[in-house]
């Protein structure tokens, strides 16, 4: 089997694990805009802001780095397991002990109020952000050993068991109350009805239960590290570090921004509309993210192949065509994708779809963030990951600057171009910089023209025909053609091929 076929088939497992759960984290959002109005949804919207930031800190770019210390020790890979998880123990004990001690001065920080009501939300994610960090490294070696599917069913348990427990709490239990059904009476008594505060809980059972399911891969770490190896580690990693926290803040501060820079009460009913639409384009940061998972730990196993570089180039050609009809795909059926952030009545469906404008060019700017994590890998694999650093601080730059400029007169609209534009102006700088530093065969203006048509397309479907199914998938369908035949030869040749080495 060809590399670049042994690449395919773990993506479409770590894909289609990725699209399963996220798809019925998904079915979660219309049903929590119906529950909670914007305002509420907002709170939601803020705190999984804070826990994305924090969840970077956590994990201290410890991911990239245990995969590249696995190929440079190869001969001692127990030691690259230990080293990593110790590191991960001790900042997560840090971690939850200061966030305990000092729960109800962050929650006033965070929501302007002190009190058990919204305190609460603090605990729960003082133990979720544990559990997830905790579980950072068994995930990784679930990936280094190529094991995708055992990845895939837990990563699948866990959202399975997020959305149940999130419907029970919200939907099945007040449903019994309301009817008067079998248990009423004993539900009546403790049930707070629209509480958000069940959705953490939800999340906090469901990652607990994923860190039990790691027991497996846990049970073969030690805590013991080896100080040479972990300072090495931890030089290579904060570079990345640094760099997933900015790149986190660029995907997340716009949104902690509307809170601060807003009155409170406009900030988070915009915040939730914002944080709504945005749901819409989470299926092409499924995409993104399932790419991620098989390409990190292949482009790292397959460095020292001599076709290396072009391999890399051949797999950004077909990320490129295609994220790009995903693209289209979406922004042609907005009119029925909308339907899942409706709202309970006709003033927060209003609300609500008062900000589909925005989600094309958040799609334009996952398009450019999709593009800059394949380019990125020319600074890991050539250590030179203070590039990393350098090109998502610019990012970060920009996102606080131009949000804090002009959040306070377009509000969500300015987040959405502000975070296109940093995502672009990131794609940009790694391109320049890898091809001086670290050159790759890119089809540059093959997938250029790709994005233009993307682009072009987005906007006659959504602008100048007005978001109409039947052109928009006209176009789409047009699209689509176009790029089989602009790419058959390739497609061809891969099918056939046996081996690349």
């Amino acid at each position: 089997m060809s590399t670049l076929k042994k690449f395919a088939g773990q993506t479409l497992i770590y894909g289609l694990s990725t699209v399963i759960a996220r798809l019925l984290n998904f079915v979660l959002t219309p049903i929590l805009v119906k529950v909670y109005p914007t305002s509420v949804y907002g709170i939601l919207t803020n705190l999984y802001s804070w826990a994305a930031i924090l969840n970077a800190i956590l994990a201290f770019g410890m991911e990239t780095t245990f995969f590249r210390y696995l190929q440079k020790h190869e001969d001692n890979k127990e030691r690259v397991y230990n080293t990593t998880f110790f590191f991960i123990v001790l900042t997560s004990v840090v971690f939850i002990v200061g966030t305990l001690l000092f729960a109800g001065d962050i929650s006033y920080w965070l929501f302007a109020e002190k009190g058990p009501e919204r305190t609460i939300y603090i605990y729960y994610f003082a133990f979720i952000l544990t559990a997830d960090a905790l579980a950072v490294i068994p995930f990784a070696q679930l990936r280094a050993q190529e094991k995708p599917l055992r990845f895939g069913l837990i990563k699948l348990a866990n959202i399975l068991i997020y959305v149940f427990f999130t419907v029970l709490l919200i939907l099945v239990f007040p449903f019994i109350i309301k009817n008067n059904l079998p248990g009423a009476e004993w539900l009546s008594g403790w049930l707070r009805p629209k509480w958000i505060g069940y959705v953490f809980l939800a999340n906090l059972i469901a990652s607990m239960v994923t860190l039990i399911l790691l027991i497996p891969e846990i049970s073969k770490l030690k805590l013991q590290a080896n100080k040479k190896l972990m300072k090495e580690m931890l030089w290579y990693s904060l570079p990345i570090l640094v760099a997933n926290l900015s790149f986190i803040i660029n995907e997340n501060l716009d949104k902690i921004f509307l809170t601060k820079l807003l009155p409170i009460d406009i900030g988070e009913r915009d915040l939730g509309i914002y944080g709504a639409c945005s749901k819409i384009a989470i299926f092409l940061s499924i995409f993104i993210q399932a790419f991620r998972l098989g390409a990190e730990p292949f482009f790292f196993s397959h460095a020292k192949n001599p076709n290396a570089r072009k391999t890399y180039a051949i797999i950004m050609d077909y990320f490129v065509v295609a994220i790009s009809l995903a693209v289209v795909a979406l922004v042609a059926n907005i009119e029925i994708l909308k339907f899942f952030i409706k709202g309970g009545d006709a003033i927060q469906q209003a609300q609500y779809w008062s900000g589909l404008p925005v989600v094309p060019v958040l799609l334009m700017g996952y398009i450019f963030l999709g593009i800059y994590m394949n380019l990125s890998i020319w600074y890991k694999l050539s250590d030179q990951t203070k590039y990393g650093l350098y090109i998502s601080g610019v990012g970060a730059i920009l996102t606080i600057v131009l949000n804090i400029i002009f959040i306070p007169k377009y509000s969500y609209v300015a987040s959405a171009w502000i975070t296109m534009l940093a995502y672009f102006t990131m794609m940009v700088l790694s391109y320049f910089l890898g091809q001086r530093n670290y050159p790759i065969p890119y089809h540059t203006k093959k997938n250029m023209s790709y994005i233009v048509a993307a682009a072009l397309i987005s906007w006659l479907s959504f602008s100048i025909f007005n978001r109409n199914l039947f052109i928009g998938n006209a176009l789409f369908f047009i699209f689509i053609i176009i790029a089989f035949l602009v790419e058959r030869k390739q497609l061809i040749k891969l099918i056939v091929k046996k081996d690349d080495h």
